[in-house]
């Protein structure tokens, strides 16, 4: 039996479709920030007397069809250990699940952990993070703390994250504006699909992160939250054009993503530096110097209320400890 506690990762540059999808290779690299704030604790006990795999998600316990995406991790950690056991599963999520608030990051980097070392595997964190991708995609990055990588690769050995900066030293801050929770009509999987196949833009789109991983590695590299915000501003933009421009066409956003967006804008153009990004979910992130936390959180309380903010600084690596 072994437990761990991963954190959610937000990508700047952001992760949005795959080139395999058993293997979950992606089309493009992409990087995140981890957050402290938002995370998941899993335990995996495989127990010889179980006639099949139990999983609970905060204390519900999953049908068979739920539990597939487990169960498909914990039968690669059975190929790898030799081990023929079923195993329970307890995972607490202390992120929305399915709200573009990457809970799937944290949760399965977290089952990678505690599942691996249950079955007595000690993985590098290489591959921990190539483990935890046969899961999520985006949980690849949720093994390293601060900012993070992910190489795409050409195979399931080549295609894990790896951390750019892990002890973040200069003062970047993420504000989540929890606009809903709820989980959303079209799945990250199913929508990155539908963008791949369908967006007459999706080849620019190859090279757009291209290009804003070379900018935002040298913006981090200097340190410049200004830079990083813009460049990840655009990025989120940019994917969420495919969205739109998929057959059929849909969105992430609602009304109140796009007043949020608005106030971000008005901010901005006061002398408040900060910018915006969203995943596929109609939450809104905010990027931002330390410094201007207090005008940022006071303007969008005003718009949502201060219960439907979370304030994150940069988050650590997963942890696991043998129960």
């Amino acid at each position: 039996m072994a437990t761990a506690k991963a954190h959610t990762n937000i990508a700047l540059i952001k992760y949005w479709g795959k080139k395999d999808q058993e293997l979950i290779i992606p089309q493009t690299d992409s990087l995140s920030l981890t957050l402290n704030e938002f995370y998941t604790t899993t335990t995996v006990n495989f127990d010889s007397h179980l006639t099949s795999d139990l999983v609970a998600i905060d204390q519900h316990i999953l049908s068979k069809k739920e539990a597939q995406k487990v169960v498909h991790v914990l039968d690669i950690v059975r190929q790898l250990s030799g081990i023929k056991s079923f195993a329970r599963v307890d995972s607490i999520n202390y992120v929305p699940t399915a709200a573009g608030l990457a809970s799937s990051a944290s949760a399965f980097a977290a089952l990678a952990g505690a599942a691996s070392t249950a079955a007595g595997l000690k993985l590098s964190n290489r591959d921990l993070s190539r483990l935890a991708r046969r899961g999520s995609g985006s949980a690849t990055r949720s093994i390293y703390g601060g900012l993070v990588e992910w190489q795409k690769g050409t195979d399931d050995n080549s295609s894990f994250a790896q951390p750019i900066l892990e002890n973040v030293d200069f003062p970047i801050e993420m504000l989540a504006v929890l606009v809903n929770t709820k989980k959303k009509k079209v799945s990250s999987r199913s929508g990155m699909q539908s963008s791949v196949e369908t967006s007459p833009y999706y080849d620019a789109w190859r090279q757009v992160v291209a290009n804003d991983m070379v900018a935002i590695k040298k913006a981090i590299k200097a340190k410049d939250i200004d830079q990083i915000g813009h460049i990840a501003e655009e990025n989120a933009l940019r994917m969420h054009a495919l969205t739109f421009s998929a057959d059929p066409g849909f969105t992430y956003f609602n009304g109140e993503t796009l007043t949020i967006i608005k106030a971000v804008e008005d901010l901005r153009n006061q002398g408040v530096n900060c910018y915006y990004t969203m995943d596929a979910g109609p939450n809104v992130k905010v990027i931002y110097d330390r410094g201007n936390r207090s005008k940022i959180v006071e303007k969008l309380s005003n718009i949502v209320g201060s219960e439907r903010l979370v304030v994150s600084q940069p988050g650590p690596g997963i942890k696991i400890w043998n129960e």
